[in-house]
């Protein structure tokens, strides 16, 4: 007997949220750079900033300045559009997009992609305004 999962898409809990998460999906596949800020590629916190953009909202550069522009929040109530850091400096961020999943750009040579949210030590979350 084949065994179903079932998986419930998580809606975001806001249309600023949604906004964000959708054009973070829109930019799977795009190559990693460092220091850039799209359209044709990304650093993590530059695909960060660009999918709240997207929403019209403003975010510092940074994932050490990103994770104080927003509510700080525990990584048990993550909900689609919040950034989550890794690493006890911040130094990489994505974006959560439900159902236990991230959004990031990660190194070169790996492609903007989705990950488990906790393929990596998280130091932070944070919903943006």
């Amino acid at each position: 007997m084949a065994s179903e999962v079932c998986i419930k898409k998580q809606a975001a809990p806001s249309k600023r949220a949604a906004a964000a998460v959708a054009f973070a999906y829109a930019q799977l596949g795009k190559p990693y750079r460092w220091g850039a800020t799209g359209p044709d590629a990304f650093d993590c916190s530059g695909l960060t900033q660009a999918a709240w953009r997207a929403a019209g909202v403003a975010l510092p550069r940074t994932s050490y300045s990103q994770v104080g522009a927003g509510t700080r929040i525990p990584a048990d109530r993550l909900a689609p559009g919040d950034l989550v850091f890794y690493y006890s400096g911040l130094t990489h961020v994505g974006l959560y997009v439900g159902n236990g999943q991230i959004i990031h750009a990660s190194r070169p040579r790996a492609p903007v992609r989705l990950a488990p949210v906790d393929s990596m030590p998280i130091a932070a979350a944070t919903r943006p305004a």
